[in-house]
């Protein structure tokens, strides 16, 4: 395989040594860890191209890689096969204002796309917790979210272009420029297939107006199912805050712990509301919300000063993974980066059979509600 690789690939783009393959053993899953065979940084798409027909035609499996922040394993490498990088794709090939658009390597950072965008009064509104450090390309493969996902939607609505290569080393193209494509809707299945049916090289992303306003409330709760029933009830008053993120008591201190954000350490658990557009959407959503939220059973409702976006309360706990490692044995970490920021119907329902242990000797536990522990 190495053989095979350095005729395709300069010397510096392939590793192959204990030392130089171990950091790229796991991603944000770091409970299961496996080194693999062998590490392709390509830095051109005619590399990646040759990387996978080379690996094809020895019939070598190949993991592709972002910046190994998921934490669902979808960066796991095998430890027969190659870890195929795509950091060094990490150009912004093109920012179009007037088609509200930007066409990105697979390897530009998420929020990069807004950094780049913020001078247009632009931004892209997926925006997992990890998105000062996590590609699109791993964006398109996980399909990731936000805690603005409920109102703007995953990165399969934000997105209307990707191009790569399949396995076979065969170029392809999934979705179109224009608002919709011709013929079956590849693009929603190429998107959070986790690289199984292609390597992303780039993405043509759209991008929409900053509001001009935010706004976060956060509601205290004395029991953690009054704050789930709070969640439905906010749905089903016909109101789509731009944001919706519950924390328990215990998720809530360590997230303060870290951040000293003020939130209510006293709650069993609080709910935090965003809301954005126009000062008078803004102030009339808001107050809608906190008499929902008051006759769902709120004991207390605290706001936060306006800003033009980015409230700091729904802001600091995607701040905060780092400084969950010392409660790892006791908080479910996984849901920050995906839907469990917006509980659904049920999900009130499911929590009260929630338990928490600390003398598992599990570094990690992704154990489903009510289910029985094996380890």
């Amino acid at each position: 395989m190495v053989q095979a690789l350095n005729a395709v690939l300069p010397a510096h783009a392939l590793l192959w040594n204990r030392e130089d393959t171990t950091p790229y053993e796991c991603d944000g899953l770091t409970a299961y860890r496996q080194r693999p065979l062998v590490v392709a940084l390509p830095e051109t798409y005619s590399e990646v191209q040759a990387v996978l027909k080379a690996c094809h035609a020895l019939e070598v499996p190949v993991v592709a890689r972002g910046a190994g922040t998921g934490l669902s394993g979808g960066a796991m490498p095998h430890k027969l096969g190659v870890t195929l990088s795509l950091a060094k794709f990490n150009k912004i090939l093109k920012l179009d204002p007037a088609s509200r658009t930007a066409v990105v390597q697979g390897g530009v950072r998420n929020l990069a796309i807004s950094e780049a965008a913020a001078p247009h009064g632009l931004y892209y509104a997926p925006d997992p917790s990890s998105q000062i450090a996590c590609t699109i390309g791993g964006n398109v493969a996980e399909n990731s979210g936000g805690v603005h996902c409920l109102k703007y939607g995953l990165t399969v609505h934000n997105v209307l272009k990707v191009k790569g290569f399949t396995i076979e080393g065969e170029e392809v193209e999934f979705g179109s420029d224009a608002l919709d494509a011709a013929g079956y809707d590849l693009l929603s299945l190429i998107i959070g297939s986790e690289g199984m049916l292609a390597v992303t090289t780039e993405v043509t992303v759209k991008l929409v107006p900053q509001p001009l306003l935010a706004r976060c409330i956060m509601a205290s709760f004395d029991d953690l199912r009054k704050a789930g029933d709070a969640v439905a009830s906010v749905i089903a008053a016909g109101i789509i805050p731009a944001g919706l993120e519950m924390m328990d008591k215990p998720m809530t201190a360590a997230v303060e712990d870290f951040v000293h954000a003020g939130y209510d350490l006293t709650a069993a658990a609080i709910l935090l509301c965003e809301s954005d557009g126009t000062p008078e959407e803004v102030e009339e959503e808001i107050g809608r919300m906190s008499e929902v939220l008051t006759r769902c059973g709120a004991t207390a409702i605290a706001g936060e000063p306006e800003r033009s976006r980015a409230p700091a309360f729904l802001e600091w706990p995607k701040k905060c993974v780092p400084g969950l490692g010392p409660h790892q044995p006791r908080l479910h970490v996984h849901g920050l980066d995906h839907s469990a920021q917006t509980p659904g119907r049920h999900f009130a329902g499911d929590c009260r059979g929630w338990k928490r242990s600390t003398g598992c000797a599990a570094p990690m536990c992704f154990m489903p509600a009510m289910a029985t522990c094996t380890r």
